[in-house]
Parts: C-alpha cells; sequence; structure tokens
C-alpha cells in the first residue's frame, strides 16, 4: 500500500463526476461537514452510549462520545501527518497533510450504525435469528446472508448507511471519499468469513462496493487467495483505521472513569488514582501543586483525564510512526493500543478491569440492558412478522408505521429483512420505547 493512492478524494456515486468548486474546503472537511449536517448524526444524541440517557447528571451519548472521539481522532490524525512529512518529504505534494481530517471524518461516522440501547440492541438482533422466532427464515436466505443477520453489528450497518442507495435518496448514499469511507472498516472481511470473532466490516449488500474501493486504493483484494479466510482479508484494513480505531479505545475507556465517577460508581480517591497512573511519578507533584489551587474534585478529575488522553494520544502516535512499514505492509498486529509502552499499557488495563467490575456490570447498565434488550426483541418480531407476511391486516398497520425508504417489499426474504433491520437500527431508545409501548397499549395518542 502507498500513501498517494491510500487517500483518494475519489467520491463513491460520484466516481465520474469532475465539479468545480466554489470554497476553500478540502474533499474530507466535506466529509466531515456532510456528517455534522445529517440526520442519523443528530440521532446519536438519543442513543445510549453506556449508561442510561442522563436524568440530573450528564453524561455521555452516542453523539458526545463521538464527537470527542473525532476530537482525538483528528489530533492522532495531524500528529501522524507531521511526523510521517518529515520521514517521507516527497509527500508534501499528496494529501498525508490532511490525515486528521480524514480520520475525525471517520470518528463522527463509527457509531452511525449502532442500534437503540448500543450493544444490547446489537445482541437482541442477533439472538432473535440464531435462537428465536427469526430461525425460521434460515431457509430462505443464503448461507452468506444468514451470516449477515445472526451477526448484525454496528460497524458494518455504518458502512451500509453511508453507502447504501436507500429508496428515493441519492445513489451512493451520503456520496463520501473513498479514503474516509475505508477508514471506518475496522473489520475488513464479510460476516461469512467470521471464524474467530463476531464481527465483520460490511454486509452481503455492500460487498461490492468494499471491494470496489478497496481496488481502488490499493489494498490487498480477496481474489488474490484461492480460499480466502478471515486471516486473509485482514490485508484489506486501511491504515488509518488503526488511528479511528485508537481514538475511539482511548475516548471510551478514559471518559467512561469520568461519567462512573459523575455517577458516585467510583469515588474520588479511586478515579484520581486510576488516572494518575498515567502521569509519570516524577510529574506528580506537579499535580499536587495544580490541586493546591484546582480544589473542586470534578475539576481535578477532568485535569487528570486530560492528561491520560494526552498521554495515550502521544502513545499512540508514536507506535503508528515507528510501524508505519508493518502497517503498509499488512502485517501489523492488533491495535495500536496493543503497542503502547509498558507503563502506559499497564494504568490502561487498570482502567479496563475497574470499568469491567464496577461500571460496565452495574445495576444501571444491566438494567438499560436487560430492557433495551426486550424492546428490540419485541420490535425486531413484530416488523420482521409483518414483512414476511404484508398480506395480514396486522401487517399492513405495521408496514404503515415504516418510512418509504425502506424497502420492506422488496421481492427477496433477505432485501426484507436488512430493510426492516434499517428501519430498528435507525431509532433513537426514546423512539424504540415510545413505539413499543404504543404497540402494547401502554400509551396511546390524546383523543
Amino acid at each position: 500500500m502507498n500513501w498517494d493512492q491510500l487517500l483518494s478524494t475519489k467520491r463513491f456515486g460520484q466516481e465520474q463526476l469532475h465539479l468545480d468548486r466554489k470554497d476553500d474546503r478540502t474533499e474530507f472537511k466535506r466529509d466531515y461537514d456532510r456528517l455534522i449536517f445529517s440526520a442519523p448524526f443528530r440521532r446519536l444524541q438519543n442513543k445510549t452510549q453506556v449508561f442510561p440517557l442522563p436524568g440530573s447528571v450528564f453524561v455521555h451519548n452516542r453523539l458526545t462520545h463521538s464527537l470527542e472521539v473525532a476530537s482525538v481522532g483528528r489530533s492522532l490524525g495531524d500528529d501522524v501527518a507531521r511526523l510521517l512529512l518529515e520521514r517521507h518529504p516527497e509527500l508534501h505534494d499528496t494529501h498525508l497533510s490532511e490525515i486528521g481530517s480524514i480520520v475525525s471524518a471517520a470518528c463522527l461516522a463509527h457509531d452511525m450504525g449502532n442500534p437503540p440501547f448500543g450493544h444490547s440492541g446489537e445482541r437482541a438482533i442477533c439472538s432473535y435469528f440464531r435462537e428465536g422466532d427469526g430461525q425460521q427464515y434460515k431457509a430462505l436466505m443464503s448461507e452468506a446472508e444468514w451470516a449477515d443477520v445472526t451477526h448484525f453489528d454496528g460497524n458494518a450497518n455504518a458502512f451500509r448507511l453511508l453507502t447504501h442507495s436507500f429508496k428515493g435518496r441519492r445513489a451512493g448514499g451520503f456520496v463520501m471519499t473513498y479514503a474516509t469511507l475505508a477508514s471506518i472498516v475496522k473489520y475488513p472481511w464479510p460476516a461469512i468469513r467470521c471464524t474467530k470473532k463476531p464481527k465483520f466490516g460490511f454486509f452481503q449488500q455492500e460487498q461490492e462496493a468494499y471491494e470496489r474501493i478497496a481496488k481502488e486504493l490499493g489494498l490487498r483484494t480477496a481474489g488474490q487467495e484461492d480460499s480466502p479466510t478471515e486471516e486473509s482479508w485482514r490485508g484489506l484494513r486501511h491504515p488509518l483505521v488503526y488511528l479511528v480505531e485508537a481514538a475511539d479505545d482511548i475516548c471510551y475507556e478514559i471518559m467512561d472513569i469520568e461519567d462512573a465517577h459523575k455517577l458516585r460508581l467510583l469515588t474520588t480517591q479511586e478515579t484520581q488514582a486510576l488516572l494518575l497512573n498515567f502521569i509519570p511519578a516524577e510529574r506528580h507533584q506537579r499535580v499536587h501543586e495544580i490541586f493546591a489551587h484546582v480544589t473542586d474534585v470534578n475539576e481535578q478529575v477532568v485535569y487528570l483525564r486530560s492528561s491520560a488522553i494526552g498521554t495515550l494520544e502521544r502513545e499512540c502516535v508514536r507506535t503508528f510512526v515507528e510501524h508505519e512499514r508493518e502497517i503498509l505492509d499488512g502485517s501489523f498486529t492488533g491495535s495500536l493500543i496493543d503497542h503502547i509502552s509498558p507503563d502506559v499499557a499497564s494504568a490502561y488495563r487498570r482502567c479496563q478491569d475497574v470499568s469491567l467490575q464496577k461500571i460496565y456490570r452495574s445495576k444501571d447498565v444491566l438494567d438499560i440492558e436487560l430492557a433495551g434488550y426486550r424492546i428490540i426483541s419485541q420490535l425486531i418480531d413484530l416488523f420482521t412478522t409483518a414483512a414476511m407476511h404484508p398480506e395480514r391486516e396486522y401487517s399492513k398497520l405495521l408496514l404503515a408505521r415504516v418510512s418509504s425508504q425502506y424497502e420492506v417489499d422488496a421481492p427477496s426474504p433477505y432485501a426484507r429483512i436488512m430493510a426492516v433491520l434499517d428501519y430498528l437500527s435507525g431509532m433513537t431508545d426514546v423512539f424504540a420505547l415510545d413505539l413499543y409501548r404504543k404497540i402494547n397499549g401502554e400509551s396511546l395518542p390524546m383523543i
């Protein structure tokens, strides 16, 4: 792989067009702006990140998380670009200096395909087809199509949302640049290749789109293998995916610690001790001097959080630049976080351990997962049954609720089910809950 080819500004769905732009924005900044002003991005403000949507205490939702990931991603990209240009001055005439813009745009988009209630919503969809009433549709699909619905994943759905030509909308979806689209595909293989992990990068309907992008960018394609496996597809990963992944890893781990402190799942002492581990011992005295003037404990946590993110960002930049050759030739393994220095890695693992013990298994988190699972399970059953049996009277009422852009009347069973999943995954938590209550007669419009 080479940087000049990897950073293509060609737009998906407008490959033959050469537009005369009237402003100074780069093509990658246009990607960022299209996402910011899109309805699917705005809907992230009403989707759960980890904790239930806030009451009196504000914690992160998918929107604030995505904005923070984009901010860290821009820093990662800008710093990597600066160091790579110092190393490769011959690349000054390429788009290498715009890596920060590409990564930040991809970070904005990385969670846009997530269904309501986060991972609980994903599990409810997969379980419906693997072990619920959805098993009856297995005989109506190919093996590859069945793998899509039984491994449904928000990452693959984000790529679908950005590239799929929904009914009544322009061809090519969001018409994003090839470089930005490739940078969000964290797992560059189809679901049928999920031999070790339940993660994948694109559904069957978007596989041709991804392969077209991969070919244009000079990524290794599955056609080079006699019998491609999940391992052989790994070479397709765009180098900037590592930066998007790192920005996400940094933000969700560190910001979840801060949120847990606000919700009093962690004490101030526990939180400060965790974050102080990211700061070298020789700087601890300076931290205590700052705290002598900044006495608000929340502001102290903010300072430590900022320092932790800064440390992780610098470590990931260093790792990327040091391993540039392996990343470009496809031999780099694991994530950037996996290769950071031992002291910082130890601090990160401590946060992970505490998060697992005290945050992700907390009562509030489990309660929202249980409720979300129940809501999505019933909605997917009702709307899938309606799409597969549209002649029934109740089905007609349900399908009348579905926007015309979702082709629930598509010719194939797989396409109908995917249309139902498009409709459900586009819902916010509140919309899904409201629809669930109305269908069950728990709330009615005012008469």
